[in-house]
C-alpha cells in the first residue's frame, strides 16, 4: 500500500507559510540569518515548530542550514538560476502544450492574469504570477509532471524576486503573459508553448546573463 503522508501540524504550517511568503515577497532577504527564538517570538510559537519549519523549506530549496552558519535564506547566483530555469525550460512548455491539447480550463490562468494586472504592490503581483504560471501547467494530465514542476516553483519565485528588485520588468513579463495566453486560449498549443519558451529563456538572460555568451564563445 502507498504510505498516507503525514499532515504538517497546523502551527507548522502557520509557521512555514508565513516564512515562505516573506521570502518570496522579498522581505526576507538572500543570505538573511533565519534565527529559531526570533521567528518563535515573532510568530507567539515555541521552536519546535519553527525548527520543522525551516526543515520543509531547506527540503524545498528555498533556505540552506549549516552546521556553522546556522539557516540562512538561500543565496541566488547565476548558476542556481540558470538551473532552476533550464528545469523550466525543459518541463513548463512542454505541460502548456499538454494541456491546450486537451482542451483544459484556463480560467484560473486568466483570473491570475487579471489579479497581477491589478496588484498594489510587488508582493501581490508577485504571487499572481506564480498562480499564472501553475495554472497553465496543472492541467496538463499528468500529475507527475505538475508536481515536478511544482518542486522548483518556488526556487523559481525566490530567483524572480531577486531579479525584480534589481530590475522590475513587470510590464514586459505581462505582455508576454498575455500573448502567452491569448495563443493558448486560441487553441494554439504549439504557439503557446513557444511563446512561454521563449518568456522563460529571455527572463533569465536577462536577469542573469552569461557574459561567455555574450562574448560569443562556447
Amino acid at each position: 500500500m502507498t504510505p498516507v503522508p503525514t499532515p504538517i501540524p497546523s502551527r507548522t504550517q502557520y509557521v512555514l507559510d508565513a516564512i515562505k511568503h516573506r521570502i518570496l515577497t522579498g522581505q526576507l532577504t538572500p543570505g538573511q540569518p533565519l534565527v529559531e527564538t526570533e521567528l518563535a517570538a515573532q510568530f507567539g510559537v515555541s521552536k519546535t515548530p519553527v525548527r520543522e519549519a525551516l526543515k520543509t523549506l531547506a527540503g524545498t530549496g528555498l533556505v540552506v542550514m549549516s552546521q556553522y552558519k546556522g539557516v540562512t535564506v538561500r543565496m541566488v547566483d547565476a548558476d542556481m538560476a540558470r538551473e532552476v530555469y533550464d528545469v523550466r525550460l525543459l518541463l513548463e512548455p512542454e505541460a502548456l502544450r499538454r494541456a491546450v491539447t486537451r482542451g483544459a480550463s484556463l480560467d484560473a490562468a486568466r483570473d491570475a492574469l487579471a489579479r497581477a494586472d491589478t496588484a498594489t504592490d510587488t508582493a501581490e503581483r508577485s504571487l499572481a504570477n506564480r498562480e499564472f504560471h501553475r495554472a497553465l501547467y496543472l492541467p496538463c494530465g499528468n500529475p507527475l509532471l505538475g508536481r515536478m514542476l511544482d518542486e522548483v516553483r518556488d526556487q523559481a519565485a525566490l530567483v524572480s524576486a531577486v531579479a525584480w528588485s534589481a530590475d522590475p520588468s513587470w510590464e514586459k513579463e505581462a505582455a508576454e503573459h498575455r500573448e502567452i495566453l491569448r495563443l493558448a486560449l486560441d487553441g494554439d498549443a504549439d504557439g503557446a508553448a513557444n511563446a512561454l519558451h521563449a518568456h522563460i529563456a529571455s527572463f533569465v538572460r536577462r536577469a542573469f546573463p552569461d557574459p561567455l555568451a555574450e562574448d560569443g564563445q562556447t
